[in-house]
């Protein structure tokens, strides 16, 4: 089928850009054996799969299928307006954060017991930093909290020692999203700051934590872990509770 064939060969050249096969199915958390079956265009991943994929490379689902010889569509020319305005917003200077997975704790209105884990997703070229953060409200955690899932994708720029991530939810509502930070007074690097979330009563402003993840895991891994989870669970970040818990 053609499908298979286009997924094998953007797979293929997607792949060449990293170390190896092996080194993409340890970042996948996949068996190699059926990621081979999609390089060789033997099957095609199911929807949960192909996500966890497209967001490892970060591509689009589109781009996973396209024919190999089909130029990806052009975006319409920006209006002047909106080009001054994308222009003056990822001008100089840089935000001082590093690229890499930050886990993304936000407090969750009239429930001083929960939080809502998210990730996201830095990268820098050059002076340009952008972002993708992923959201998720699991069933039972849904009384005054976020209703929608979170694909989040925009731009990181500093102004006046804060942070600024302004991005738009790819899923759903496709609502913007913004969110301020700087670097909290500690040893342990830590973001501290507010951020307007959409909840099931409407947009709120929430208090919002991020700490660096700099161990060994796995995107699979990472991506089950945004979830609500519970002041009191042991394997909550300790620094994050007792910041929430203060205040």
């Amino acid at each position: 089928m053609p499908i298979r064939k286009n997924l094998a060969a953007n797979l293929r050249r997607l792949v060449s850009g990293h170390a190896s096969v092996a080194a993409v199915c340890r970042g996948l958390n996949m068996n190699r054996t059926q990621f081979e079956r999609y390089l060789q265009g033997k099957s095609v991943p199911n929807r949960a799969t192909a996500r966890l994929i497209c967001t490892y490379f970060r591509i689009d689902e589109d781009d996973l299928y396209r024919a190999p010889e089909v130029p990806a569509p052009e975006h319409k020319a920006l209006l002047p307006i909106h080009q001054t305005l994308y222009e003056n917003m990822v001008r100089g200077p840089a935000p001082a954060v590093a690229g890499g997975t930050y886990f993304t704790y936000f407090t969750v209105p009239d429930r001083p017991d929960l939080l809502v884990r998210s990730v996201t997703f830095v990268r820098r070229e050059a002076e340009l930093v952008t972002f993708r953060r992923v959201t998720r409200w699991a069933e039972g955690h849904r009384q005054g909290g976020a209703r929608v899932l979170g694909w989040h994708y925009g731009v990181a720029i500093s102004r006046l020692n804060w942070i600024y991530f302004a991005g738009i939810n790819r899923r759903q509502t496709r609502e913007p999203s913004v969110m301020t930070v700087q670097w909290a007074p500690f040893s342990d690097p830590v973001l501290v700051g507010k951020a307007f979330v959409l909840t099931g009563s409407g947009p709120a402003c929430v208090s919002v934590i991020m700490r660096q993840e700099v161990g060994r895991i796995s995107l699979r891994q990472v991506l089950g872990m945004c979830r609500p989870v519970s002041l009191d669970d042991p394997r909550l970040d300790q620094l994050v509770a007792s910041l929430v818990r203060e205040g």
